[in-house]
């Protein structure tokens, strides 16, 4: 069983530069982004991801936690529930590996929850964004972390314990 999430942040945390992660990723974030994508068995995206990032097309099934309908989405599965029981129902609806995508609040809320076992963080140069990620207060909750630097990016693997 595996709940991975993955964001981009740069350097100061910010996630979204004028609503998107776009400006904030970098070419090497962007092609493990789509590697790591293909090995789940569904992507987990919360309302504002949905509304902000270009989720048309995606691998797997795409699950959106919304109070909202996303017409623009319309092969996606929008579930209007808690992100916990989201995770719960897309186990069972899906299988075992799910990828989170969400933004900064939605990551912040599962990690807090304890519902997250791997976080995939990469920290790219950009700054002066909006929705700030406490990268820095995770990481030292993490009971592993490994580092790696590829270009310009640097990628963190975290490790959690889960309420499982």
């Amino acid at each position: 069983m595996s709940v991975a999430a993955t964001i981009v942040a740069g350097i100061d945390g910010s996630t979204c530069i004028a609503g998107s992660s776009t400006q904030v990723t970098s070419t090497a974030d962007r092609a493990i982004f789509l590697e790591r994508r293909r090995k789940a068995d569904c992507i987990m995206i919360g309302g504002n991801t949905a509304r902000n990032e270009p989720y048309l097309k995606t691998p797997v099934p795409l699950v959106v936690i919304s109070r909202n309908e996303h017409p623009k989405l319309p092969a996606a599965h929008v579930w209007n529930i808690d992100p916990v029981e989201g995770i719960k129902r897309a186990r069972d609806e899906f299988g075992e590996n799910i990828l989170i995508e969400g933004g900064s609040a939605f990551i912040s809320y599962l990690l807090e929850c304890k519902e997250i076992e791997i976080l995939e963080l990469s920290i790219t140069p950009a700054r002066g964004g909006t929705d700030i990620f406490e990268y820095e207060k995770f990481l030292a909750q993490a009971t592993d972390v490994t580092k790696r630097v590829v270009e310009d990016t640097i990628f963190y693997t975290a490790n959690f314990k889960t309420q499982k």
